[in-house]
């Protein structure tokens, strides 16, 4: 598979990942939800941190996740070009330009979206607005929209630890930079042994 094609995995994913979070954030306040069936909703949430909204303390856990995400771009960069030099398979290629394009499409909000939009707490963002964004650079909060609660509903008294507590599954909130990265890593889990032969067939 060549350079130009991993490229062109990268840049769609980019094109739909931005698009469809500038869309939310100049449409949906804060917590809007849309509903589009009883287990798929479009429900607008910021993520401060990690992945699950894990966050790192302190006033400057922002600036050193980012500064991670940006170290770690490159590497993940290197790694993709390395692998289409060496002819690995269209596996371990896509699987890796899938990961490369959702770490670029995270880092940007984390870098530029406190600088273009202001808040979007019980109104509407605007972008670029007039009196400046809600953060600063590299203090961008992460767009998350897709929201798959399938299932919901109190456990079984049997199961240990959370027998009988609430439940709801798929309970995270994530965007299309978090799915292309899932899917990236779900190719080499699953396809481990066709993703890192030496070579296509």
């Amino acid at each position: 598979m060549s350079l130009k094609k991993a490229v062109g995995i990268i840049v769609l994913v980019l094109l739909i990942d931005q698009i469809s979070k500038i869309y939310i954030k100049t449409h949906f306040a804060l917590n809007d939800e849309y509903v589009i069936a009883s287990w798929f909703k479009i429900l607008f949430v910021e993520n401060e941190g990690m992945a699950w909204g894990t966050v790192i303390p302190g006033a400057y856990g922002k600036i050193i996740l980012t500064l991670f995400r940006i170290i770690i771009l490159p590497l993940i960069g290197y790694w993709l070009n390395d692998a289409v030099q060496k002819n690995a398979s269209k596996i371990l290629i896509v699987a890796v330009a899938l990961i490369f394009a959702g770490a670029f499409g995270n880092i940007i909000d984390s870098i530029f979206y406190g600088l273009l939009f202001d808040s979007s707490a019980g109104q509407i963002a605007s972008f670029m607005p007039e009196s400046g964004g809600y953060g600063t650079f590299l203090h961008g909060k992460v767009v998350d929209m897709l929201y798959f609660p399938i299932w919901k509903g109190y456990l079984p008294e049997w199961l240990p630890i959370w027998g009988g507590d609430y439940f709801t599954f798929f309970n995270a909130v994530f965007n299309i930079a978090d799915t292309a990265i899932s899917t990236g890593v779900g190719l080499l889990l699953v396809f481990n042994k066709r993703a890192f032969a030496n070579s296509e067939d």
